[in-house]
């Protein structure tokens, strides 16, 4: 008799999950261990294990559909047997859960399928996404493979294509639109050095993932439950950029086996953020209701821009580890976050987060508190700027701009001004995130 395969469960938040893509299609062999389809939670896109042997007979739902966990998603069964009919009802909208992650692309060739069924084993890995096409500016072009595919047949420079797919992604009709009009979309009509291409300019509404509805529900709830106050600092940024240059000067020429690292300015960040809640604890706590939580470690969350939002991967333990282990730790995190293989674990459990967007030339902004923080840092660019020296001279300077979001529930005024007092003191004499 067919076995009726479930939406699993894949984190603890997840009551929906939606289908990204079958991995394997109608009539295909399967055996126990195969991944069959990609599943967006609520946290991350994973991939669905079978632990059967046989045939994929039906799918009852088909791309882009939602489903409530233990819903039915496919049958197995031996050659020439009949799926059975089940009753499937797919989720208009999302159901709002858990923490943030972000939404992953729907691929545009799926074989139209139904409904869903009943239960069966399934485990889930995290997804490996396909790597996506990057412009002549390093940003990522959202393009299914098969519109890759095609564009590369037909020598159009995808980066020059409007996408008309869903979140402004690239489809295989956009590339066969483009191809019409060669001159203006070839790959070599674009060598001459960077363009600007306009997109069009359509009405359209897009259904909301898991994902951007679990960061919305988060945001919300911290928005409106968590009493935000604000405050900023203005940190000497030069002493900092100086001893970056002198570490990167003399560790990035080095092979990886003889210590060779090259540091970001975010490094050096989050290790000064970790180091100053050791100097002032009070920040690492969370709101409990009628307990305040005070934690033992600080387990330091940072923002990560992806494609269509952010995620916020974890360095757990970030305060007993050095500059090089957070350097490290971070690098990989990053990685697996524009591959979407973060884990659900991987981007849980935070105490503290760092949000930083310098590098779009943004000076200052508050960020909105990560559930169950006391607090979120947000650090804006190093701006060049005139400023007054210590004789009283007009100098030329480097500032950079910190500023923290509070849960007044939490912490007051005095500890978030005493935390960014500790961090500018750490930012500003940069040979302390050594020791």
């Amino acid at each position: 008799m067919p076995e009726i395969i479930e939406m699993p469960k894949l984190s603890d938040t997840m009551t929906t999950g939606t289908l990204v893509q079958w991995l394997k299609q109608e009539g295909d062999a399967v055996s126990s261990g195969d991944m069959i389809a990609e599943v967006e939670t609520d946290k991350a896109t994973m991939e669905v294990e079978c632990f059967e042997d046989g045939i994929l007979l039906k799918h009852y739902i088909k791309a882009g559909d939602s489903l409530e966990v233990g819903g039915p998603i496919c049958a197995i069964g031996e050659e020439g047997e009949e799926a059975p009919e089940v009753e499937v009802t797919t989720a208009k909208e999302p159901v709002l859960a858990g923490p943030e992650v972000e939404e992953p692309e729907v691929p545009e060739e799926e074989p139209a399928a139904k409904e869903e069924p009943a239960p069966a084993a399934t485990h889930a890995t995290p997804a490996t996404i396909p790597a996506l096409a990057v412009s002549g500016d390093g940003s990522r072009i959202k393009a299914s493979p098969l519109a890759r595919k095609v564009a590369e047949e037909l020598g159009i420079d995808i980066s020059r294509v409007p996408g008309s797919g869903q979140g402004g992604r690239i489809v295989k009709s956009d590339v066969e639109d483009a191809a019409k009009n060669p001159q203006a979309f070839s790959a070599q009509a674009g060598s001459a050095g960077p363009s600007v291409s306009l997109g069009r300019l359509e009405e359209k509404v897009d259904k909301v993932s898991n994902m951007r509805a679990s960061i919305a529900k988060a945001l919300v709830k911290s928005k409106t439950e968590a009493p935000h106050f604000y405050l900023q600092s203005e940190v000497n940024a030069a002493p900092l950029a100086a001893a970056r240059k002198d570490l990167n000067d003399f560790l990035a020429g080095l092979p990886v086996e003889e210590g060779g690292i090259k540091y970001t300015v975010n490094d050096l960040i989050l290790r000064a953020a970790a180091m100053a809640v050791r100097m002032v604890p009070a920040m690492n706590r969370s709101w409990e209701g009628s307990t305040i939580r005070q934690h033992g470690a600080v387990h330091l969350a940072f923002g990560v821009a992806i494609d269509d939002g952010l995620v916020t991967p974890v360095i757990r333990d970030a305060d007993s580890k050095s500059l090089r282990q957070i350097s490290l730790e971070a690098k990989e995190l990053i990685g697996k976050a524009r591959n979407r293989k973060l884990t659900p674990d991987e981007m849980s459990g935070s105490t503290l987060t760092v949000t930083n967007l310098g590098m779009f030339g943004i000076t200052d902004f508050y960020g909105i508190i990560n559930p169950n923080n006391a607090a979120i840092l947000s650090v804006g660019a190093t701006i060049k700027q005139p400023v007054v020296d210590e004789n009283d001279n007009i100098a030329i300077g480097y500032r950079m701009k910190v500023g923290l979001s509070g849960d007044h529930r939490v912490i007051d005024g005095a500890v978030g001004a005493q935390y960014l007092q500790a961090l500018g003191t750490l930012l500003e004499k940069p040979a302390i995130l050594l020791a």
